[in-house]
């Protein structure tokens, strides 16, 4: 061990412990106690952690430009500053609209537009743009961007709208792999590099909002010309990553593009959601991130989750404790079976849980009440810092081993040779235990729905 001491941050229900460092505990050695053991190994490593984080949106964007300046750069900073934030490092916005913007728009909406002459991303430089600027600026330094279409262009689509289902017309699969190119390339231009793609988000899905179906044999042969374009378009360093839909059901697709060599040479990695059988300790949904690790040795990345949101007069979820509980057992589930990064959807709604074209309101780990010019720190944020600010990009997953009943745990060592442990217990009863590395070891105290990320 590098250390005598274990830090201790804790957020805990009914306490004012919210990521809040605690007494340190000692390590000693040779601690003989009747409690059962939490053992690390750190000789034995897995998966190499990418980064944590949330989704830029333009309903997110708008959101915070309702705002003071004041309040505005506060919930940026509580992303992103480097001392007053969780440290995102991973994150994802949209390719044209998502039911998170405020209409649909696509880049170019002339039918036709097979050149391209009519593409612009100007209504992104209005407010999502920005956000994205300032991110950055608050970091300091870069983090890793990804982004997802909700549809292409309605003119480019079989149903010739961006809702309700349709897909992509076969005699555009190039117009819309060189769009995807030409996105990339736009971007750039605004000093914003984007790190990877998704095909299309929830490509499964007809929805009252922007969608395309893609069958598996669709989105596979996408794969084949989306691959081809970037490269000859000098985007080869662009990481695609395909599926980006429920894990329950990612099986079929996984094989049927992972198991065809001219399409699996182009794919990074498989992105998935939480969404459909919701209970992250199901052998099923954890059985296919195994699966699709062994079998296909690709990248698995978490790409979008979150929370039904009521409105804030209503049913709403600010101070739910659950809702923060349900992001911890995800995100040790998906770790502990191979995931690289997580990502958040909306990093930010207003205080009706939008907005949102077309009624879809969700929660999210920040709210803000625009007329009182108030955040609101849901625990989902805590819970999400509680990685994202412990288990740095470069992390390897290390084995553990619980005696604990009832406790979810993972462990990482990170870049600098420090262990992050991360315990969550979402019973109503303290379990006290003893963390051992080697020969030493100390005893935790783990409060009823708790979390806690112990370093060393």
């Amino acid at each position: 061990m590098k250390s005598d001491k274990i830090r201790v941050i804790q957020t805990a229900k009914g306490t004012d412990d919210k990521l809040t460092e605690k007494k340190p505990l000692a390590l000693k050695e040779d601690v003989h106690s009747n409690f059962p053991v939490i053992e690390v190994d750190k000789g034995k490593k897995f998966q190499e952690i990418i980064g944590f984080g949330g989704s830029f949106t333009e309903a997110a964007s708008s959101t915070l430009d309702q705002l003071s300046p004041k309040k505005r750069q506060e919930a940026i900073d509580a992303y992103f500053h480097p001392e007053k934030g969780i440290n995102y490092t991973f994150c994802r916005t949209h390719i044209n609209s998502c039911d998170f913007s405020l209409g649909n728009y696509a880049y170019t909406e002339t039918p036709g537009d097979v050149e391209l002459k009519d593409f612009t991303i100007e209504r992104d430089k209005q407010s999502l743009v920005p956000l994205i600027k300032d991110a950055l600026k608050t970091k300091g330094e870069d983090f890793k961007l990804f982004s997802s279409p909700w549809s292409p262009p309605a003119w480019m689509k079989t149903n010739e709208r961006m809702n309700n289902g349709g897909s992509l017309k076969d005699e555009y699969k190039e117009v819309w792999a060189k769009y995807f190119a030409r996105y990339i390339k736009e971007y750039k231009k605004e000093g914003i590099d984007i790190w990877g793609l998704t095909i299309q988000n929830e490509p499964m899905a007809t929805t009252p909002w922007d969608n395309c179906i893609y069958t598996d044999e669709q989105e596979r042969d996408f794969v084949k010309v989306l691959g081809p374009t970037l490269k000859e378009e000098g985007l080869d360093d662009v990481k695609i990553m395909v599926w980006d839909h429920n894990k329950d059901i990612m099986k079929p697709r996984v094989d049927t593009i992972m198991s065809d060599p001219e399409a699996a040479k182009w794919v990074w990695g498989v992105g998935f959601h939480w969404y459909g059988s919701e209970d992250s300790k199901s052998e099923v949904n954890n059985d296919v991130l195994d699966y699709t690790h062994e079998t296909y040795n690709t990248n698995l990345v978490f790409t979008e989750g979150c929370n039904p949101y009521y409105g804030i007069e209503g049913d709403n979820l600010i101070g739910e404790w659950w809702t923060g509980e349900k992001y911890g057992r995800h995100i040790i589930a998906d770790l502990n079976h191979w995931t690289v990064a997580w990502c958040d959807w909306n990093m930010y709604l207003n205080e009706e849980g939008g907005p949102n074209h077309v009624g879809n309101l969700c929660d999210a780990p920040i709210m803000a009440d625009r007329d009182k010019d108030i955040l609101y720190y849901n625990t989902p944020y805590y819970y999400m810092g509680h990685f994202s600010k412990y288990i740095l990009p470069g992390a390897k997953r290390v084995e553990w081993k619980s005696e604990v009943e009832g406790l979810l745990v993972t462990a990482f060592e990170n870049t600098d040779e420090s262990i992050a442990v991360v315990v969550m217990n979402e019973s109503d009863e303290d379990k006290i235990f003893i963390l051992k590395d080697g020969n030493k070891g100390a005893e935790v105290t783990s409060l009823a729905h708790s979390i806690q990320t112990l370093i060393y």
